[in-house]
C-alpha cells in the first residue's frame, strides 16, 4: 500500500502541491480527506465493489470518465494558477480542504482497483465482519500516516522557500501531469 499511495498519481501530486502553495494548515486536512477517499475504496472493495464493476462496465466506464474530467478541471486551475500570487498560507479551509481530497481520491476509481486485486490476492476467501474492520483499519491508518508525512514534510518553511522560488514552473509541471492523467483516466480501458 505504501508505495501504491506514494507513487506518483493525482492525489500525491495534488497533496504536495497544496502543501507547498498553501502551507500546512491547508494541506494537512486536505491530506486526511485525501486518505480517508482512498480507504473509502478499500472499504467498497471489501464491500464488493470491484464485482459490481465487472458486471457493469458501464459504470465503471462513467466513473472513470467522470473522475478524468475532475483531474482536467483541477489541472487547468492549477495551469491558470501559476502566475497568480500565492494565496496566504495559514488560511483556514478545513472543510473545504478534507471534503476536497475526499472528492479527488473518490473520482478516480484505479485505488478501487488496486484495492480490489489486493484483497482478492492476500484474502481470497470470505471475510468475517472482524477482519473486514481490521484490514480497512489498517488501510485507513496507512493512508493517513503516508497523507501526513508528505503534507507536513512538503509544508516546512526550507521546502516552501524552494517552492517560492520555482513555482511557475512546479505549478505548471504539476498540471501537466493531472492532465495527463485525467486524459489518461478517460481513455485507457
Amino acid at each position: 500500500m505504501t508505495l501504491a499511495i506514494l507513487s506518483p498519481g493525482p492525489a500525491i501530486i495534488a497533496a504536495i502541491q497544496t502543501a507547498f502553495s498553501r502551507g500546512r494548515e491547508v494541506a494537512l486536512p486536505f491530506g486526511m480527506g485525501l486518505a480517508l477517499g482512498a480507504s473509502l475504496w478499500g472499504l467498497f472493495a471489501l464491500a464488493g465493489l470491484a464485482v459490481i464493476f465487472k458486471l457493469h462496465p458501464g459504470l465503471y466506464r462513467g466513473v472513470k470518465i467522470l473522475g478524468g474530467i475532475y483531474l482536467l478541471w483541477m489541472s487547468w486551475g492549477l495551469w491558470r494558477a501559476a502566475t497568480l500570487p500565492l494565496p496566504e498560507a495559514a488560511e483556514k479551509r478545513f472543510g473545504r480542504g478534507f471534503w476536497g481530497g475526499v472528492a479527488l481520491n473518490l473520482s478516480n476509481p484505479k485505488p478501487a482497483l488496486f484495492y480490489s486485486a489486493l484483497l482478492l490476492s492476500l484474502f481470497p476467501g470470505p471475510l468475517s465482519l472482524a477482519r473486514q474492520a481490521s484490514i480497512y483499519l489498517t488501510a485507513l491508518s496507512t493512508e493517513l500516516f503516508w497523507y501526513a508525512v508528505v503534507t507536513i514534510g512538503m509544508s516546512t518553511a526550507a521546502m516552501r522557500r524552494r517552492y517560492f522560488g520555482a513555482k511557475f514552473w512546479i505549478d505548471r509541471a504539476a498540471a501537466v501531469a493531472l492532465f495527463a492523467l485525467g486524459i489518461l483516466l478517460i481513455v485507457k480501458s
